[in-house]
């Protein structure tokens, strides 16, 4: 049952009249009507502002319906051990039963210095906090492997599948303290799942009512002093390695010769997109679903997951080249998500909330139409082609201004997020370009009245377009030529006022002040996403390329794209959209390329982004939101999440540059 459902539940015993169905459209509505309205405590009716904000977006959340096909698939990733657990890398989940292992570290001291780490997330940066080096992580967990820095304690986890049993190793690498370290395996069953975990001498046992497993380790234990645990648990002096096997007990060396069966022997960017989408990948209990959210700190700030519009398609983009139902996940996950209004949120994220206001860049159909094209599953289109199409109908219906696209924020949309303050402002409608400070959108004319921004927007109208021809692709491969018909119709409708955005002088199509009909001179790579609409002649193509892609006064040099020409002002900036280089950015011009006759360029494309993804990951295993474009470091600034998976597109695009012309087609999408 869902929070939502026991939620309502809960509200039947204080409602005296027929009880809720919570796949009703609005159960809140049954509380708080008048008319014939049921009677209600005082305690009930004082609560009811709050109960209404928190448990409309979950109703709304409750209201998806999996089909057979798409269940098993999850049924099929929701399986044996991984890091499923959000709050911790350094957690071992079994699924479907919730056991958990979880890795923790005391800091031992004489005096007043005694500390203790029991989770352990990528990327942290605060004072005292754990840095974590991640290595291999497989996709399904077969192998996991990370160095972790603590309070100048340094280690080794490694962790591995042998049948259905898990093993683990952590080895001390370093410790320059007084006292030798403590190193804890708790355990215990997360989520409320039935079951506990329970300690007999030199063993633990998970049992539920189907299934009972045995844990023993190769340690001595050590008497501790209390630790904030409430569950069995492991501990030792932490001064040699120390192994954890299920099913039966395993020496230290037995444990090292599983780890080195099962660890991956390879080391090129297949491998690095694996295990970046491998550590960000985890198991949501509130909906009962594996999917791969941006980062884990992003996740765990949020409530237990945040799923973002384009971001979590790229995901599923990423997750394509090795692991089919972990593509279809994510895809189908985000569009789930949709709002009443029609439109995937620029964010959803854990207790139903959602950005109802807004949506974010429209990919999903190219993304989907790609994983058509490379696994062939007609029920993964008759499982995303609804939404799809009313999310493309959407951006039509709400967002046209004078035949072109505006970003904006509608205000009206029900419920709102209390803690959103963007709601209906410029900045809202600025979110909803997926580029929150670009300097494009400086000084451009926004309408309180209609809440958008008045800016013929060349991105936005050329991923639309892209949406539109993507979608009418698949409404082919359905047999619906009346859907077919409306999108191509639609698509070219967008193609054309696009065309009226080049500028013949600069050569390259412009941003318009809609207000003042006056085209914008500022550039960013979204000027190159006509490419990916197919909507350039080859002779402009070869302009844009040519004059500015290929310019080192705006978009060329050692590190590239950056997000604002170098000869802008804004690019000294170096923060966030305003200069820095960013994954999707060069995937999205990438795929432009690949509409036309650019073989050269695009190589060097592939091969600049994968030098400026190596930088970090080979040395501190870094997969940075966003890079600068002077040095190519991502940890220059604190706005930059270390572990935020669209890095990894920076090492798809070599990925799909160097291989066969079927997978470049269907990355291309149309």
């Amino acid at each position: 049952m869902s929070n939502g459902a026991r939620l309502f539940k809960s509200l039947q015993y204080a409602v005296q009249t027929e009880p809720i169905t919570v796949m009703s459209p609005c159960p809140i509505s049954r509380l708080l009507r008048t008319g014939g309205a049921p009677r209600l405590s005082a305690r009930l009716c004082s609560a009811i502002p709050w109960v209404a904000a928190l448990v409309f977006p979950l109703a709304i959340a409750a209201q998806t319906q999996r089909s057979p096909e798409y269940d098993a698939v999850q049924h099929c990733l929701a399986q044996g051990w991984n890091t499923w657990d959000v709050y911790s890398v350094g957690a071992q989940v079994l699924l479907p039963e919730a056991f958990t292992i979880r890795v923790g570290l005391k800091n031992n001291s004489a005096l007043n210095a005694d500390a203790f780490l029991p989770d352990l997330l990528i990327g942290r940066r605060g004072k005292g906090e754990e840095d974590i080096v991640p290595g291999p992580h497989t996709w399904n967990g077969s192998y996991t492997e990370l160095r972790v820095s603590w309070q100048r304690h340094e280690l080794l986890l490694q962790t591995a599948h042998d049948g259905e049993d898990l093993v683990m190793l952590a080895t001390p690498l370093a410790s320059k303290t007084n006292l030798p370290p403590t190193l804890v395996f708790s355990t215990g069953v997360l989520w409320d799942f039935p079951g506990a975990a329970r300690k007999f001498g030199d063993h633990i046992e998970f049992d539920n009512a189907s299934r009972r497993i045995c844990v023993y380790w190769t340690g001595q234990e050590q008497p501790t002093a209390a630790l904030p645990i409430a569950t069995p648990f492991f501990a030792a002096v932490f001064q040699n390695p120390i192994g954890l096997s299920t099913g039966r007990p395993r020496s230290v060396e037995q444990i090292r010769a599983i780890l080195a069966r099962e660890r991956p022997a390879s080391d090129n960017v297949a491998q690095a997109i694996e295990s970046v989408i491998g550590w960000d990948t985890f198991f949501d209990p509130s909906k009962s679903r594996v999917i791969s959210p941006v980062s884990r700190l992003w996740s765990t700030d949020w409530g237990g997951y945040v799923l973002f519009d384009w971001d979590t398609f790229f995901a599923a983009s990423l997750a394509a080249t090795g692991d089919r139902d972990l593509a279809y996940a994510d895809a189908i996950e985000t569009l789930q998500e949709s709002t009443p209004a029609g439109f995937v949120p620029n964010y959803a994220r854990a207790g139903g909330w959602k950005s109802f206001d807004r949506s974010e860049p429209p990919v999903g159909a190219i993304t989907v139409l790609e994983l058509y094209r490379k696994f062939h599953d007609g029920w993964f289109l008759r499982d995303t082609f609804a939404p799809l199409l009313r999310w493309n109908r959407w951006w039509d219906a709400h967002r046209e201004h004078n035949g072109y696209l505006v970003l904006g924020s509608d205000p009206d949309n029900r419920p709102l997020n209390p803690d959103d303050d963007s709601i209906g402002t410029q900045q809202g409608a600025m979110y909803e370009s997926g580029l929150d400070n670009s300097p494009m959108y400086d000084g451009a004319p926004f309408h309180p009245e209609t809440n958008k921004i008045y800016l013929a927007d060349v991105g936005l109208m050329s991923l639309y377009v892209a949406d539109c021809d993507a979608l009418a692709e698949i409404a082919v491969a359905m047999r619906k030529p009346v859907e077919e018909k409306e999108l191509r119709t639609r698509g070219e409708r967008y193609r054309a006022k696009l065309q009226t955005l080049w500028d013949e002088k600069t050569g390259i199509f412009l941003n318009k002040n809609l207000d003042t009909g006056i085209l914008s001179p500022r550039l960013s790579p979204t000027n190159f996403y006509p490419l990916l609409a197919k909507a350039a002649t080859p002779p402009q193509a070869a302009r844009m390329v040519n004059e500015h892609l290929l310019n080192p006064n705006e978009f060329w040099g050692e590190w590239v794209i950056p997000s604002i020409a170098r000869s802008d002002p804004a690019f000294r900036d170096q923060e966030y959209w305003r200069g820095r280089i960013w994954g999707p950015m060069n995937y999205l011009v990438y795929l432009g390329l690949l509409n036309y006759d650019q073989p050269a360029v695009r190589k060097q494309l592939a091969q600049k982004s994968l030098a400026l993804f190596n930088q970090e990951w080979k040395v501190n295993g870094h997969v940075h939101e966003n890079y600068n474009s002077i040095t190519g470091i991502g940890d220059d600034v604190s706005s930059s999440d270390r572990f935020y998976h669209w890095g990894a597109l920076l090492g798809l695009i070599d990925y799909l540059e160097n291989s066969s012309r079927t997978e470049q087609s269907a990355a291309s999408a149309f």
